[in-house]
């Protein structure tokens, strides 16, 4: 079967024929028929990412047909048109991934494949109101944007949300969960095309983050916010206590513009603000997860679809982030 393998430091976005995975009990093989792009698979490909090793076949998200099941298997799973869970062995505890937790496509063999094996527990079946290309855009993404906005974040309806960064993966799925919560969501972004994109999600208004002013911008439109959602920390994140009503929620996940800047603690205390820390996600958020695009027909943003072969040029336009919402793979 043809994958995309990362091969080695100094090579290591490779288009290559390999063995099609041999299975063990419990396991099923699926015919990949699209496959998305997340920020992990470019940090992996640079090589800053924790437990990289060669050679494995990269990718977390995955959408396709299940065509042999494995010893223990129920076989009404053959044939049947299936997303894949990535978040593995997340643990007992719904507040932390255990010890034994791993994601799909490092250290496991992923997606990017014509073929890929994963334990039957991990599939769901394909919303049916969306393609290839819109169901294999869910699986990461929008789980760590649903565990950031509702179990870390606490999101009701009514509660003003931001998303900072409304063009990533992440963020647009931020959008769409929030909005479908009955929220009302702003959001930044670098420019002002990505805005109008996030408002046709329907958000309600943003702010250019290149702007000086951007804070003050966002106090104006919205007065303060009950849950900020941030996965870029950086020197902008000084800015976001001030942004807060008193006992709001502040969620992250990522760090794309650094680490946490020097900034005023006093006001976290004060006004008892909630900082937490999220990754990825349980089954039971990803089961939620999918309710939710179910009961509203929820439609991921894809923003371009490469060819399998062409995955060098797809990572290469994740790391200029031009892209708004998720870029995908069309594997078969």
């Amino acid at each position: 079967m043809k994958a995309i393998v990362l091969e080695s430091a100094e090579n290591p976005i490779v288009y290559k024929e390999v063995a099609k995975p041999v299975l063990q009990p419990n396991e099923v093989l699926v015919q990949i028929k699209a496959a998305a792009l997340n920020r992990r698979d470019y940090w992996i490909t640079v090589g800053k990412y924790a437990g990289i090793k060669y050679p494995t076949i990269l990718g977390s998200d995955g959408a396709g047909v299940v065509v042999e099941t494995g010893k223990d298997v129920n076989t009404a799973w053959m044939g049947k048109e299936v997303i894949i869970n990535p978040s593995h062995d997340y643990g007992e505890s719904n507040d932390f991934q255990g010890k034994d937790f791993k994601i799909l496509g490092l250290p496991e063999d992923g997606t990017f494949a014509e073929y890929v094996k994963v334990r039957a527990e991990y599939l769901y079946p394909k919303p049916i109101h969306l393609t290839w290309e819109q169901a294999s855009a869910i699986p990461l993404a929008g789980l760590t944007a649903y565990r950031a906005l509702f179990t870390k974040g606490h999101l009701k309806a009514g509660d003003k949300v931001l998303i900072v960064g409304a063009g990533s993966g992440t963020g647009s799925f931020a959008v769409q969960w929030a909005v479908a919560a009955g929220a009302e969501v702003y959001v930044t972004s670098g420019t002002a095309e990505k805005i109008e994109q996030a408002k046709s999600l329907g958000a309600t208004a943003g702010a250019n983050y290149h702007d000086a002013d951007w804070d003050e911008q966002l106090k104006k439109l919205a007065g303060g916010f009950d849950v900020v959602i941030d996965s870029a920390l950086g020197e902008g994140f000084a800015k976001i206590p001030d942004l807060c009503k008193p006992g709001a929620h502040i969620v992250t996940f990522g760090g794309t513009a650094g680490n946490f800047p020097e900034f005023n603690a006093r006001k976290f205390f004060y006004k008892q603000l909630q900082l937490s820390g999220s990754m990825m996600g349980t089954v039971e958020e990803f089961e939620a997860m999918l309710q939710l695009v179910d009961q509203h027909k929820i439609v991921p943003v894809v923003d371009e679809v490469f060819p399998l072969s062409e995955a060098k040029e797809a990572i290469a336009k994740m790391e200029k982030s031009t892209q708004f919402g998720k870029i995908v793979l069309k594997v078969s």
